[in-house]
């Protein structure tokens, strides 16, 4: 009896497995967390920070223990002028203020707590006060659940990032693809924002064209781009966007089944992962494969044919191809999730 017993188990447990798909997994078209990938290197805040940011933002390599900081007072806000960014909050010793996309404005409700908040320590809203020009009555507090009360503008949440270490420094803006410094506003200080104005009257009519690609054949402006999508590339030919017309790579280190990522650490500040995406915001790309990869230090990213999806830091506008053949192991990848112009 028990013998029959465990030989129908056994029968049950194949016929599971072979439902699996080609990524090894199907349930919510997602990978299970921590069964599949490359784990995060072990480290300080200080080495592993940038893995944070995607899905709930919280992950594994934050440090070895122990409790997140004391939130440090913001003091006196200042506004200063990035080539990059534009207008960029920060406080008073000059460090950049960040704000967290899934973090709520109204009401205003921070979701990074635990080793999130040590990668990320919060501003106290103690003593804070706005910076010149600013009104003042975009400033707020909100009580976190350990007593504390954090700096908020137009009711997001403030936090610092662990990497900057001097004024100037913006080393957490984009991380995960969830991560931004604040805008004096409150909202999110862009990449080719208003201080950008002299670079595109160096770069001229480039910039034009590269924009009317990404209007024209790519199907449509940034603003109106579904979260992935399909762009005509004059070199490329075919490859996939975001949805702020951003390029979309793999890297050629990682792989698919088992489903790996080689791209850890301070790599990501680089490349950022691409956040999932629903199946019915994508628009002429394969669905094969086309799951959420729950990765080892705790970001959730997308996937085409069961490879990680990523973006380049040296991509500045729609249309940029900075990051293809990167290292002869950074690809654009075609509609079907394939790496373009890679070698045979």
């Amino acid at each position: 009896m028990k013998t029959w017993r465990n030989a129908s188990l056994a029968l049950s447990a194949a016929a599971v497995l072979a439902l699996t798909t080609a990524c090894g997994q199907e349930k919510g078209d997602q990978a299970p967390a921590g069964s599949v990938g490359a784990a995060a290197p072990a480290g300080a805040p200080a080495e592993n920070g940038a893995g944070y940011g995607s899905g709930s933002g919280y992950g594994s390599g934050a440090g070895s223990g122990g409790q997140a900081a004391a939130a440090k007072p913001a003091g006196q806000l200042a506004v200063w002028d990035s080539k990059e960014l534009g207008k960029v909050v920060t406080d008073s010793e000059g460090l950049t203020l960040y704000r967290f996309d899934k973090d709520t404005p109204n009401p205003p409700k921070s979701n990074c707590e635990g080793d999130c908040a040590k990668a990320w320590p919060v501003v106290a809203a103690d003593g804070a006060k706005p910076p010149a020009g600013v009104d003042a009555s975009l400033m707020g507090e909100i009580t976190r659940a350990d007593g504390t009360k954090q700096l908020t503008i137009d009711g997001w949440p403030m936090y610092r990032y662990i990497k900057d270490s001097k004024p100037g420094d913006v080393k957490g803006q984009g991380v995960g693809g969830t991560w931004f410094a604040a805008a004096p506003d409150g909202k999110k200080a862009a990449l080719s924002g208003g201080g950008d104005e002299g670079a595109a009257d160096d770069e001229g009519a480039g910039d034009e064209g590269a924009a009317e690609d990404q209007g024209g054949e790519g199907g449509g402006s940034a603003a109106d781009l579904a979260g992935l999508s399909v762009r005509k590339d004059p070199k490329l030919g075919e490859i996939v966007v975001d949805k702020n017309g951003m390029t979309v790579y793999r890297f050629e280190k990682d792989s698919a089944w088992p489903m790996k990522t080689a791209c850890t650490g301070e790599c990501l500040e680089k490349w950022p992962v691409v956040a999932p995406v629903e199946k019915n915001d994508t628009e002429g790309i394969s669905l094969k494969g086309y799951v959420t990869f729950d990765r080892p230090d705790g970001i959730k990213q997308q996937t085409i044919d069961c490879w990680p999806l990523y973006t380049f830091a040296g991509d500045k506008k729609p249309g940029d191809t900075n990051g293809q053949g990167v290292g002869g192991t950074w690809y654009a990848i075609s509609p079907a999730g394939k790496m373009v112009g890679a070698p045979k």
